[in-house]
């Protein structure tokens, strides 16, 4: 997993939402959103006739309303993971997708935070996959997604611009790796990726074989060198940055890509900001073709 920041780092309001369960409390009930439980208003062993009214009403409500369980973090990545997964499958057709099909096939008890798990499944769209969720007409409540593969100016610089469907996996593997001290488990990533709804052993639908894109493709292309850790049983790999990589992007673009990501600011990590500084002032020296000496 990217580490989480040092200092300063804030969680957007949209994660607070879907760590409250999308109630918008003041962060004191569980993960996932537990519903509320009604103030009891007893007075005394026997109560009056207004708290034994009152708790007839409530008990009345909760059979209308069932409560809704708690929800863990990996509940929730699961559940967004899963609703990337079907916007993707039902494109392929390029029919408009139907908010009503996603409540029923995808979303289910998680109706209260439906809005919270589509932005986060938007963003991993974005991010990762290249599309862009958009609604086809104002409150239509039907939805389609579009090819971002030609990225306005400002997203190309964060994104790399490679101009293809696989680079939003890259720059993930590429973040990984800089968050990491420049070096990571390839267990590690997959840990990660797994969370993406990207696994080493299934076909992909936008990415094919992912494990031989990241361990075979990239390498063979120079972004990325594999090699296994001496020592190791079971037998593990390491990934660090490639040559191509170096000369291609930064890490301050990586760091941008992975503060965007996260909906926070390169400052957040304050090691990893220096460190992206630093190589920023060693390409920028006269004669300086490459970047600065990894720490």
């Amino acid at each position: 997993m990217l580490q989480k920041p040092r200092s300063r780092g804030r969680p957007s309001a949209q994660a607070e939402r879907v760590r409250d369960g999308g109630r918008g409390g003041d962060g004191r009930a569980p993960r996932g959103g537990v519903a509320e439980e009604a103030p009891s208003t007893s007075r005394g062993a026997g109560g009056s006739q207004e708290a034994r009214s009152t708790s007839s009403q409530g008990a009345r409500g909760a059979e209308a309303s069932p409560a809704v369980g708690p929800r863990s973090q990996k509940q929730l990545e699961l559940k967004v993971a899963e609703l990337v997964q079907f916007l993707l499958i039902k494109d392929q057709k390029k029919i408009p997708i139907k908010r009503t099909d996603i409540l029923k096939h995808v979303v289910g008890d998680y109706k209260d935070i439906f809005a919270d798990l589509l932005k986060l499944a938007a963003q991993r769209l974005e991010y990762v996959f290249g599309y862009k969720l958009v609604e086809l007409e104002p409150k239509s409540n039907s939805y389609i997604l579009i090819n971002t593969l030609e990225p306005v100016e400002e997203d190309a610089e964060v994104r790399g611009d490679q101009g293809t469907p696989t680079t939003g996996l890259l720059m993930i593997v590429l973040g990984l790796i800089f968050m990491k001290g420049n070096t990571i488990k390839e267990t590690e990533v997959w840990d990660f990726l797994r969370r993406l709804g990207v696994y080493p052993t299934k076909k992909h639908l936008i990415f094919g074989d992912p494990k031989k894109l990241i361990t075979e493709d990239f390498v063979r292309q120079r972004y990325l060198e594999y090699r296994r850790i001496p020592h190791t049983d079971p037998v593990d790999y390491e990934f660090q940055w490639g040559p191509r990589t170096n000369l291609e992007t930064s890490k301050m673009k990586v760091l941008k890509f992975v503060a965007k990501v996260h909906n926070q600011d390169p400052r957040d990590w304050p090691a990893q900001y220096c460190e992206a500084l630093a190589d920023e002032e060693a390409r920028a020296r006269p004669g300086t073709c490459g970047p600065a000496p990894s720490s």
